[in-house]
């Protein structure tokens, strides 16, 4: 396996929300603190951004064009062509603590987020599912931090991280419905092993997962072994997916948040977009169904 490479010195202040259009072939992200929507083209090395006007945790395409994004406190539609806002539903209005943060659509065309208390000290995040007729069902709560969201290689499977616990569970998931039942513990990451950020699933059924602090991401095989280990020369790796045109290539966003300048100085590409090929591909996720 090659070393990563930096294709985008963003110098992002918390980059994340990484999700392949596999029709475009472009990479989606975001910069959650500094507002902005990012659309990344490998082919031609371009990025273009679009500004939000709150802090915004994740994105999704949408089945009919534009976006859906999980932004503040509430489920927005976004369409780049005129860089508007339309309101969905606000599950959390009024939580002044609280914003939404991680998240991505499932293979059956629903968007699931999560949020978290933005001083990372209190459990009144929780992870909601939204449904194409624009319902919303919260279905975990009393988290700190909502991370490291991924579904199962035959959704048969949620993963679901609480960043400030170290922790990643799974959940049996019933696709037809969108239900949650026997929840235990996938990951728990040790001292060393940095916070559970942004995930993906690949076709082997093994699960990637960014580790800030770190300096890595680890793939991890069904049962929660560690299989692989990719070192970046970045200590916040932040999220996330697998793309390009066969899908082999694993592009993860970093952050440059709480880093000291002498820190940075020492890592110049930290907040940039990596990419490295990966030998097993991954898996296309379904457009929000609306």
């Amino acid at each position: 396996m090659k070393n990563p490479e930096c294709v985008l010195k963003s110098g992002s202040l918390l980059g994340e929300g990484a999700l392949w259009d596999p029709a475009a072939e472009v990479l989606w992200w975001v910069d959650i603190t500094d507002r902005m929507i990012h659309r990344y083209d490998p082919r031609l090395g371009s990025n273009q951004t679009w500004h939000t006007p709150s802090d915004i945790g994740s994105l999704a395409l949408r089945k009919s064009g534009g976006l859906i994004v999980a932004m503040g406190w509430g489920f927005f539609f976004f369409d780049p062509a005129s860089g508007g806002f339309e309101l969905i539903a606000e599950p959390e209005a009024g939580i002044l603590e609280n914003r939404f943060n991680d998240g991505k659509p499932d293979r059956q065309g629903r968007f699931w987020a999560g949020t978290l208390h933005e001083g990372e000290s209190k459990p009144s995040g929780s992870l909601y599912r939204l449904d194409p007729d624009l319902s919303w069902e919260m279905l975990v709560s009393g988290v700190i931090a909502s991370n490291a969201l991924a579904f199962g290689a035959q959704s048969e499977v949620v993963y679901f991280g609480d960043s400030q616990r170290k922790t990643v569970w799974a959940f049996d998931f019933d696709a037809d419905d969108g239900a949650l039942t026997n929840r235990r513990v996938f990951l728990s990451l040790g001292p060393k092993d940095g916070s559970p950020d942004g995930a993906a699933v690949d076709s082997d059924g093994c699960y990637w997962l960014a580790q800030p602090d770190a300096w890595c991401v680890t793939r991890y095989d069904p049962r929660g072994r560690r299989d692989i280990v990719i070192d970046l020369p970045v200590q916040r790796p932040t999220c996330v997916a697998l793309g390009g045109t066969d899908l082999k290539t694993l592009f993860i966003t970093s952050a440059r948040w709480g880093i000291s300048e002498r820190e940075l100085a020492q890592q110049p590409l930290a907040g940039g977009l990596f990419a490295v090929t990966v030998d097993t591909p991954g898996l296309p996720d379904a457009a929000f169904d609306r």
